[in-house]
């Protein structure tokens, strides 16, 4: 088994007066991880710096040892990311969709084309491979999205908010193909949907105010533990 480490050592990044990532300190290792917060609390933030999306203020985000931004395309091309959301590309099919994506992450044609048709399989769009992601509902445009996450088969998967706008059966779905492909890949999970990592993630992290407020592992009850740190709000 690979074995796979992201460390995130002092890490800032303010916003105007907005403090949106206060001295993050926290090292990942292969399994899934929740990251936990209301809107606002800096997970985006978060994502899009261990992405290499944002500049950082100060601090430095290590993988398996070196700085991310020395590695530039080997980081790159071992690293898998679903965005919020997608608002390009509404008149590709699925299937050119993937294959567009394949090509930029360096796949050859015959790779992309087994991978895609891989992929679209798993996340059971194959049959809607011809469909326009403009007129797919807001599930099937997740899972398509989540299926070019995987295209380069990525050590480091990043999933920022992946049920986003989808119905409670479609989350299931999603949740559970998240679980079956984690192994030997570290996965993190942004959400403030609490039944989206509860059940998955091996930790979970409270996030406010651009901090990391606390860790918990599977057997605790997150629930209980956000209300307590983060009070009582619907999530």
């Amino acid at each position: 088994m690979m074995k796979n480490e992201l460390e995130i050592i002092n890490l800032n990044k303010q916003f105007k007066d907005v403090k949106a990532l206060n001295n993050i300190n926290y090292t990942f290792h292969n399994g899934i991880y929740g990251l936990l917060g209301p809107n606002g609390a800096g997970k985006s933030t978060l994502i899009n710096a261990i992405t290499d999306n944002i500049k950082r203020d100060s601090g430095s985000i290590l993988w398996n040892g070196n700085e991310i931004l020395r590695l530039g395309k080997k980081y790159r091309n071992e690293l898998g990311y679903m965005p919020q959301q997608q608002g390009y590309y509404g008149e590709f099919t699925a299937y050119a969709f993937m294959m567009y994506l394949a090509g930029l992450k360096g796949l050859d044609k015959k790779e992309a084309k087994a991978r895609t048709e891989e992929l679209l399989n798993e996340v059971n769009m194959y049959e809607f491979r011809n469909k326009t992601l403009e007129k797919m509902s807001g599930g099937m445009k997740q899972r398509v999205l989540l299926a070019q996450s995987l295209l380069n088969n990525p050590s480091l998967l990043v999933l920022d908010e992946p049920t986003a706008g989808v119905d409670p059966q479609e989350r299931v779905n999603i949740r559970n193909y998240i679980h079956s492909i984690a192994k030997d890949r570290i996965v993190l999970i942004s959400t403030h949907i609490i039944s989206d990592i509860e059940m998955i993630a091996n930790e979970i992290i409270i996030m406010n105010h651009g901090k990391f407020l606390c860790t918990l592992d599977d057997e605790e009850n997150v629930e209980d533990a956000y209300l307590k740190w983060i009070g009582d709000k619907k999530i």
